[in-house]
């Protein structure tokens, strides 16, 4: 008989893999147990088979009702202790001492073939102890969107949490209007925060912060249990994480939207897609999320912003790092202040590429800066200008005038200026045209989840229940540097009516 059993009125589900709950385990102050709201119709909108078979999750015979009451919560898989996890957090800049997983239930971790542990959370199964009068429930829009951008991170070579399952509930979500409520699934490396460090900090627990020390170090970087101070080691390999990851942010010209310390992974993941979007145009001072009317988590502040949430994890290690305080805190400042210069290193050794260039020089910097400056000024398309570039790299530099990349640019001197000197550079290294062609196409996608069209997609499944333009989209994005003839509708910027200038939280 198969496992294809109905479940509709049942909470039992068939065993999909091997759980081993270690963050269950810790004290009872970490998390809280949690259970799932009832979903009144479930529906499978995407299950990710082959992110299931990297967990090891065995889901074979499983047919899409089952796996809807799965992903639903409407069905506990064996083995899985759903908990819900307490952080704290300064959510644009001002400290909340309790946030915690206000609509998120971490059902468990299984260890996938590759020997990593992972989370698997629902995000949108209703309230917890945490939710602070919120539904804890999502709307479609949102799991829609975190589905699709975090698997666009993954295919473009992003540290991400991954998208497993997408189910629609059946039960309604009530925002500025009555939506239709969903889960999605969230797989991570874990879902230890900042803000989680901040938590026991701001209660003064100190062996509470050396048991998550512990726990991270052991699950994350245990290379650092071998360091004679191992605090210390664990809060570099932190900020070694974070300076890349941020490095790649800004390489593919993605905004984060609320990059609070409570939506800051240890793990060096990127982490919570809310009002996120991957810019069209190019400004450093671009800003989408309809709540950051100040500009704090702008484009070009990222780094910045990275740097501050860090060193409010340092204030929280500092009891670890040494009993004396005079000591600790040189210790720390020490640490953070490699972090900038390790940024600035990764982000021009992966502009580099991007630009065609396969050595270092000195002034590989001031190049990147000079197109940054002149794509701003001419208001021309991130992600375009530089997939273009490759077509432009075996010109001479007399011949800019036949670009097609300066067509992107209202003002087509400033990129003709730059060019000559981008060309001058090129004519520098000993790589042939086709090479370097292969190595910008590798480097530089073509497709993005583009603002406007995701919000097409959500249109579509809100208003006509139409899933189909979401997997199409999912399909495109997720092969991000194939030039997929048929589908360049999904390269193009937005006309000026279409422009999405703001995007939403889902709460």
């Amino acid at each position: 008989m198969s496992r294809a059993t109905t479940l509709a009125a049942s909470s039992e589900a068939p065993a999909i893999g091997r759980f081993d709950n270690s963050y269950a385990r810790l004290p009872a102050g970490f998390h809280a147990a949690a259970e799932p709201a009832r979903a009144a119709g479930p529906r499978l909108v995407k299950f990710n088979r082959e992110l299931a078979a990297e967990l090891g999750l065995d889901v074979a015979g499983i047919d899409d009702a089952t796996l809807a009451a799965i992903f639903s919560g409407n069905a506990i898989p064996e083995g899985a202790e759903p908990v819900a996890l307490a952080y704290a957090g300064h959510q644009f800049g001002h400290f909340v001492p309790q946030l915690g997983d206000g609509r998120a239930i971490l059902l468990g971790e299984v260890v996938d073939t590759t020997g990593r542990r992972r989370d698997i959370q629902l995000k949108g199964a209703g309230p917890t102890r945490f939710s602070r009068n919120g539904d804890g429930l999502a709307a479609i829009g949102p799991v829609l969107r975190e589905y699709l951008v975090s698997e666009a991170m993954a295919a473009l070579g992003v540290p991400t949490t991954r998208s497993l399952a997408a189910v629609t509930t059946g039960n309604p979500v009530y925002r500025e209007t009555r939506l239709p409520g969903a889960v999605v699934t969230r797989v991570a490396a874990s879902h230890i925060r900042v803000g989680t460090f901040q938590y026991f900090a701001a209660r003064s627990d100190v062996d509470a912060i050396r048991t998550l020390a512990d726990h991270a170090i052991d699950r994350h970087y245990p290379q650092a249990s071998e360091a004679a101070n191992r605090y210390l080691a664990l809060y570099e390999a932190i900020l070694a994480r974070q300076a890349a990851l941020i490095a790649r942010w800004m390489q593919l010209g993605f905004i984060h939207g609320v990059m609070n310390t409570d939506n800051m992974s240890i793990a060096g993941e990127t982490i919570d897609y809310g009002p996120c979007a991957f810019m069209d145009e190019y400004h450093p001072a671009k800003v989408f999320s309809s709540i950051d009317r100040h500009g704090r988590y702008a484009f070009s502040n990222q780094p910045h912003i990275a740097l501050w949430n860090l060193a409010r994890l340092a204030e929280c290690l500092l009891p670890l790092l040494h009993d004396d305080p005079e000591q600790a805190v040189p210790m720390a400042q020490e640490a953070l202040g490699v972090f900038l210069p390790a940024f600035e290193a990764h982000y021009v050794d992966g502009m580099r590429p991007k630009l065609g260039l396969t050595s270092a020089r000195d002034e590989d910097k001031a190049l990147v800066k000079g197109l940054l400056e002149t794509m701003a000024a001419g208001g021309a398309d991130f992600t375009l200008t530089f997939r273009t570039l490759a077509g432009d790299a075996a010109l001479l530099p007399q011949d800019v005038a036949r670009s097609a990349t300066r067509k992107l640019f209202a003002d087509p001197a400033g990129f003709d200026a730059w060019a000559r000197l981008w060309l001058e550079r090129l004519a520098l290294e000993n790589v042939s045209a086709e090479t370097r062609v292969a190595l910008m196409n590798r480097a530089n996608p073509k497709f993005i989840p583009r603002n406007h069209l995701v919000e097409e997609l959500i249109a579509a499944a809100i208003e006509r229940d139409d899933f189909g333009p979401f997997h199409e989209m999912l399909a495109v994005v997720t092969h991000p540097y194939d030039e997929q003839p048929g589908m360049e509708r999904y390269a193009e910027p937005p006309q000026p009516e279409e422009r999405v200038l703001q995007t939403f939280c889902g709460t």
